[in-house]
Formats: C-alpha cells, sequence, structure tokens
C-alpha cells in the first residue's frame, strides 16, 4: 500500500459512525403535556355542566331585630305645577279648523301681552275685506236712496202746493155762483169738488209714498247693519286669532290632541307645534301662577291613615339641590288602582317658592309622621301576614322557624313590632317559598333531556 493510500487519523474520526440518540424521552414528555392538557379540560368541563344543570339558588337575605328612636316617614315623588294657569284656548269660530302659524316654546318666559301663539288669518283677512266692500256698497245704496227720497219729496211738494193752489181758485170762482147762471155755478161747484178729492188724494199718496220710501231706507240701513256687524265679527276673529299672555310667566304647551293616527293607552302625545291644526276652543298652552306653586304625588293607600292636610312637608327639587323647600299637605285625593297596587294623590302647596323653579319640575317629599322611641324595629318586607297571622322568620341555627309577632306601627320601609328580641337575626324573604323553588328546579333539572 503506497503511503498516498494511507488513511490519518483524521479521516478515520471524520469517517466515524455517529450513534443514534433515543426519541423516548421526548415522546415520553409530549405525551404528559397532552394528558395534563386533557385533564384540565374535562375538569373545566365537568364543572361547567355542573353550573348548567345546577339551578342557583340564591341564600336567604338577612337582618337583625334593632331598638332604638325612629322617625316614621313618608317618601314619594311628585312633579311641580303652578295653580290657577292661565289657559290659552283657540278662539271659537265656527267649525273652520285653525293653523297654527307661531307658537312659543315650553319654558320661554313671557310678560303680560307678549303673543304666545297666533294662528293663519288669511281666511278671516278675506272675509273682512268682502265685509267692508259690502259696506261701502250698502252706504252707497243709502246714500242713493236718500237722494231719490230727496227729489221725490220736492216732486211731492210741488203737486201738493199746487193742489192747494187749484182747490182756492176753485172755491174763489165758486163765490160767483148767485151772479152767475145756474148751469155756470153748477160747473164751479164741481170744479171746487173735483179740486178738494184731487189735494184729499195726493195727500194719501204722499203718506203712502212716504212710508214707502222710509221701509226702503230701513230695509238698506238693515243690509248696512248686517254687512257691518259681519266686518266687526271678522275684526274680532283676527284679534281672537292672537293669543297673548295675560299675567307674566313661563309657557306650557299644552298635548296635541287633534291628531289624525293610533294612540295607545299610556302613550306620551306631542306637545303643539307650528303648523299643527287646531280645532275650536281646545286649550293650546297655559301660564302657570308663578306666586302659587303645587306638588302632585302618588302615594301608597298603605300610609293614607297617617297624613291630615295642614301637614308639614320636606320637599327636594331635584333640579334645585342645593336648596330646601318647605311645604304642607293641601289635599288628600280618593284611593285608585288595581287591588295590588292602590295609591292616591296627595296635593301639597309649597311655602317658600324660588324663581328657579319651572312646571314639571320633578320633587322628592318627605313627611314625618311620627317620632318614637327606644322601639324595636325591622325592614318592612321581613313581617309577613297570612290566614289572620302576623309573623317573622327567625334564624335557628342553619334554619328559619315563623314567629308570631305584634305589629305595632308600620310604613313602607320599616315596622315596629313587639314578641322579638334586639339582634334576633330574621329572613327578608320566605325561606319555604324560596326552598319550594329550589326543590321545583332540582327536579326540572333531574327529568330527562
Amino acid at each position: 500500500m503506497s503511503a498516498a493510500t494511507i488513511p490519518t487519523p483524521s479521516a478515520l474520526q471524520a469517517h466515524k459512525p455517529v450513534p443514534k440518540r433515543s426519541k423516548l424521552p421526548r415522546r415520553l414528555f409530549t405525551g404528559f403535556i397532552l394528558a395534563a392538557g386533557l385533564a384540565a379540560l374535562g375538569w373545566y368541563g365537568f364543572r361547567a355542566y355542573r353550573a348548567l344543570i345546577t339551578p342557583a339558588v340564591p341564600t336567604v337575605p338577612t337582618a337583625r331585630v334593632k331598638r332604638g328612636d325612629l322617625s316614621l316617614s313618608i317618601t314619594a315623588k311628585g312633579d311641580l305645577r303652578g295653580t290657577n294657569p292661565d289657559e290659552l284656548t283657540a278662539p271659537m269660530m265656527g267649525g273652520s279648523e285653525l293653523h297654527i302659524v307661531s307658537l312659543r316654546k315650553t319654558g320661554e318666559p313671557v310678560k303680560a301681552g307678549d303673543v304666545v301663539a297666533q294662528f293663519d288669518t288669511t281666511e278671516q283677512e278675506f272675509k273682512l275685506r268682502e265685509a267692508e266692500a259690502d259696506l261701502a256698497e250698502a252706504d252707497q245704496k243709502i246714500v242713493q236712496a236718500k237722494a231719490l227720497g230727496d227729489a221725490q219729496d220736492e216732486e211731492d211738494r210741488y203737486a201738493l202746493l199746487k193742489a192747494e193752489s187749484d182747490l182756492k181758485l176753485a172755491q174763489l170762482e165758486a163765490r160767483r155762483n148767485p151772479i152767475v147762471p145756474a148751469i155756470t155755478a153748477k160747473q164751479n161747484d164741481l170744479a171746487v169738488d173735483a179740486a178738494r178729492d184731487h189735494l184729499n188724494q195726493l195727500q194719501h199718496n204722499l203718506a203712502n209714498r212716504k212710508a214707502t220710501n222710509d221701509a226702503a231706507m230701513a230695509v238698506q240701513q238693515a243690509g248696512r247693519g248686517k254687512t257691518e256687524s259681519q266686518a266687526a265679527t271678522a275684526k274680532r276673529n283676527i284679534e281672537s286669532m292672537t293669543l297673548r299672555a295675560h299675567r307674566g310667566g313661563y309657557v306650557a304647551l299644552k298635548a296635541n290632541t287633534n291628531i289624525n293616527g293610533f294612540f295607545f293607552s299610556g302613550m306620551v302625545m306631542p306637545l303643539f307645534q307650528v303648523g299643527d291644526s287646531v280645532r275650536p276652543g281646545m286649550a293650546i298652552a297655559e301660564i302657570p301662577d308663578l306666586q302659587n306653586w303645587e306638588i302632585g304625588a302618588k302615594i301608597g293607600e298603605l300610609d293614607r291613615g297617617h297624613l291630615a292636610t295642614g301637614q308639614k312637608v320636606a320637599v327636594n327639587i331635584i333640579a334645585i339641590p342645593n336648596r330646601d323647600f318647605v311645604g304642607h299637605i293641601k289635599d288628600l285625593g280618593s284611593t285608585t288602582g288595581p287591588p295590588w297596587d292602590r295609591n292616591f294623590e296627595c296635593k301639597l302647596t309649597l311655602d317658600n317658592p324660588s324663581p328657579e323653579l319651572r312646571p314639571g319640575m320633578s320633587a322628592r317629599i318627605v313627611v314625618t309622621t311620627d317620632e318614637l322611641r327606644n322601639v324595636l324595629w325591622l325592614p318592612a318586607q321581613a313581617l309577613f301576614e297570612s290566614d289572620g297571622r302576623t309573623y317573622v322568620f327567625v334564624r335557628s341555627g342553619a334554619a328559619f322557624t315563623p314567629k308570631d309577632v305584634t305589629l305595632v306601627r308600620r310604613n313602607e320601609t320599616r315596622v315596629i313590632v313587639s314578641g322579638l328580641r334586639e339582634g334576633q337575626e330574621v329572613a327578608l324573604s320566605n325561606p319555604l317559598e324560596m326552598a319550594k323553588k329550589k326543590t321545583a328546579a332540582s327536579a326540572a333539572s333531574a327529568l330527562p333531556k
């Protein structure tokens, strides 16, 4: 073997086969990771399934019996409104509808005499022009009739004077009868009779003609009076179609109930706006009396026995939170509403009004009815009544036991009772009903899907 073909040690090392590394540890690690992921996924899936099939049952809320001084008060929400409002209505003008061409906005301040609403006067202005034209024509007819009457009177006076003159001449001629032939005397007598008859007839005719002329003039005057009345009515209508404030205050627009369309109970009707059609006599807006404010509030029937007219009331106007207002009860209305929600309207008079007040502002009223000392009291929802019993559910270990109590006083939020000890824990909802709901939910979940 020659020296060129003998391999060197480095060449031998380069051509030495490399042993293969085992893949088993890597596969074991990968398998472990997959198994852990599947286990975690299965655990969370199981929890999600349990959460879906198990109904959520809330825990029974509780409260402690407390002893101390207690102020019983009644709270309610109401709205502010001015008393004795100055109501502005559309003028009564027959059966035709009116159209609003100008209108103030709700809440806009006005002074006495300011224009609040303006209706379209085109039709009334046309009627006024027609009436004025008819009035001018009637005046001309009266002038013409009077001129004709004056001319006729002149002619009648001339005819009457001529007839009287003819009668006198005939009478003078008749005085010659004793000295004239008999036939001439007879002719003179006939001439006197004829002249007298003509004068009498003329006087009668003149009286009738005068009565006729007077009647014709009265007709003309009546026609003029009619057209004058029509013109005056059109002027009054035009003036009445401008609604002005009779006193200073703020505008409160009314709801437009003259809209064609379908409206259901409880829907809020839109307020009047420019372009709306209005029937005669409809109320368009009102100007509340800002010196005398009233608050209307709905109060539950349960509290009616604790209220009386003249009772003092604390008032908080929501839009004016930094000022306290005081009022007193003015009137208690009749009870209305379904059996499960009976209430009555309580009207309050505000004793210390402010210039910032506006109609429609929300108010919160608080009426303190009693100040009681050293009494046991609970939240109102902890007291239950059934079959003539008044009871609470008192905690006894992990359960609740019904216990009869005596109700002393109550309002919407708190009840004063006797028959309990201070510090006892009572349920704020019926645990028996909650248990029934839980059982029903469990039974429903156990049914096959």
